[in-house]
């Protein structure tokens, strides 16, 4: 990414009561007006639905679930159709542009765009991450390595990670799911990549906080190996090394075991990136 970058976002916002214009935040969409390249987060975690629901009991928790892979379908059937236009097609970063002002015109069910802003970053996920803690995230603690943190907290490690083994532009984020098991399934899997005829797929799992998705994740793992459509391998990044002798680790363990993932702890995941990465270079 070159120095000093401007980029522009927009925080995406969820009204119930369009009337009264009291809103929460819901997201940030973010994008590089000079290539074109998008970046949407929105709220997915279970402590941030709760803190939606305590701010606004009436919220619907499914329009703002599928928010994000209506925008993201939007931006990629406008992109389709203007490569398809003979005449003066728009540079990448004003058809990012034209589809989120006319999105925005139309938009309905109590979604709300904020007022576009510019800043300053030289990545566009540091900033992403940045602007998402910043505007939507419920308040944490910083994250040491090895300690219980949310899902957000371990992606911010991870990425990290990446980026420091310089693996970061050959793996793909926020991957749906439903092409594996049905339309309209919201669940995203972290990370994925491709070795020498293998897709490998990476998910956080925050075993201290919501050990339960565990079995998500272990049922979407399951469905691609039933698949067979090409070899696949699986790893679940656990915020805590699992220990046997914990009850509620050795459910993690076995589910996951069951579904053939392997389960790497955050104090790990380092060392697993290197053994990776001179298998995909």
């Amino acid at each position: 990414m070159r120095e000093d970058a401007v980029f522009a976002y927009h925080v995406l916002r969820y009204a119930s009561d369009l009337v009264r214009d009291e809103w929460v935040n819901v997201g940030v969409l973010l994008f590089d007006g000079a290539s074109g390249d998008v970046r949407i987060r929105m709220v997915e975690g279970e402590d941030e639905f709760a803190r939606i629901r305590r701010l606004d009991p009436r919220a619907d928790e499914e329009v703002i679930r599928r928010l994000r892979d209506h925008l993201e379908d939007r931006i990629a059937t406008f992109r389709r159709n203007n490569r398809a236009e003979e005449a003066a097609p728009f540079a990448p970063g004003a058809a990012v542009q034209a589809v989120i002002e006319k999105w925005s015109a139309t938009l309905s069910n109590g979604i709300q765009l904020s007022l576009q802003r510019g800043t300053h970053a030289q990545d566009l996920d540091a900033e992403m991450e940045r602007l998402y803690a910043e505007h939507v995230a419920p308040p944490q603690r910083p994250l040491r390595v090895g300690a219980p943190g949310s899902r957000a907290a371990l992606r911010s490690y991870c990425r990290q990670v990446w980026q420091q083994a310089r693996l970061w532009e050959q793996v793909r984020r926020s991957v749906r799911v439903e092409e594996f098991t049905f339309a309209g399934d919201p669940m995203r899997i972290d990370y994925d990549y491709h070795r020498n005829g293998t897709r490998g797929f990476v998910q956080t799992l925050s075993v201290s906080r919501s050990p339960g998705d565990c079995r998500d994740y272990a049922y979407v793992a399951e469905r691609i190996a039933r698949l067979g459509t090409r070899k696949s391998e699986f790893v679940a990044v656990t915020d805590v090394a699992l220990q046997e002798g914990n009850e509620r680790h050795r459910f993690v363990q076995s589910t996951l075991r069951d579904a053939g993932i392997e389960a790497v702890p955050l104090e790990g995941f380092a060392v697993w990136v290197a053994k990776l990465k001179p298998l995909l270079m």
